[in-house]
């Protein structure tokens, strides 16, 4: 494997973990949010504390979400928009005029992402920039697969997995206490408060399952929305032509490729 290959690989990683690890990467199918009932749940006369647990019980135990929304870390802005269920995640990142796709369906991982992004990795490569190979003609709009033996698999999956996520996402520091009701889409809330909001704002469902909807992170590093809770959407696999395995291969300009020392068509 090529150092430009490996490059795009740390950087992706890097990127994530640093917009979620940090303090906290797409478009699925649309659905409603959750229809409304008549009377509010039980959790309006408990203290700020039980609220976050029921809510952050209720997320894990739902088989679907779809996270929106910004994170803010170091000076970056990360703009995510991701649908996660129990057979995969699809989702899109923005961050300084590049653009990527993770998705998973199944154990198949691929990363999907713009010229600029490819140019991006190219530029802070080695040996393809010294050499004058540019990857990014080859690489847009493709879905590169990433192999499950591959030590950046785990980490990059983990951002399709709604229970990897939701943890990493939600984090709240300070006393909790309970804030003001309000209404999100229809639906009636209540917000959870650290440090009087310093530490985050946590606006909880109170109709129907206690299902978090918004989340504003400590320090006004960024707004996220849980939306479309347990409603189904549907994963499909890349078409086979649209796919490429990571490797010398891919990062080759055409005319390498197709009339190179060991291409196809060789005998």
């Amino acid at each position: 494997m090529t150092a430009g290959v490996r490059n795009w690989r740390a950087a992706l990683s890097g990127a994530i973990c640093a917009a979620v690890l940090t303090g906290a990467g797409l478009t699925g199918c649309g659905g409603s949010s959750p229809e409304p009932e008549e009377e509010v749940n039980e959790l309006v006369s408990q203290p700020a504390e039980v609220i976050e647990e029921r809510a952050m019980e209720a997320a894990l135990a739902a088989d679907a979400v779809r996270l929106t929304g910004d994170i803010i870390t170091e000076g970056r802005k990360f703009r995510i928009d991701m649908r996660l269920g129990p057979d995969g995640g699809i989702g899109e990142v923005s961050t300084q005029g590049m653009n990527f796709e993770l998705l998973r369906v199944g154990e198949d991982l691929f990363l999907k992402a713009d010229g600029a992004f490819w140019q991006h990795q190219w530029e802070d490569g080695d040996e393809e920039a010294e050499a004058g190979i540019d990857p990014s003609g080859t690489l847009e709009g493709k879905y590169v697969k990433v192999a499950p033996d591959d030590p950046v698999y785990g980490t990059l999956s983990g951002f399709t997995e709604k229970n990897t996520m939701i943890p990493l996402l939600i984090t709240m520091e300070g006393e909790r206490s309970t804030g003001e009701r309000g209404e999100i889409d229809g639906i009636e809330t209540i917000g959870v408060l650290a440090g009087e909001g310093a530490g985050g704002v946590l606006d909880v469902a109170l109709v129907g399952d206690p299902y978090p909807l918004r989340f504003a992170r400590a320090g006004e590093a960024g707004q996220l929305s849980l939306l479309d809770w347990d409603q189904e959407f549907t994963l499909r696999a890349p078409k086979e032509e649209d796919i490429l395995d990571y490797g010398d291969k891919m990062i080759l300009p055409p005319e390498e490729e197709s009339g190179g020392e060991g291409g196809e068509g060789e005998g």
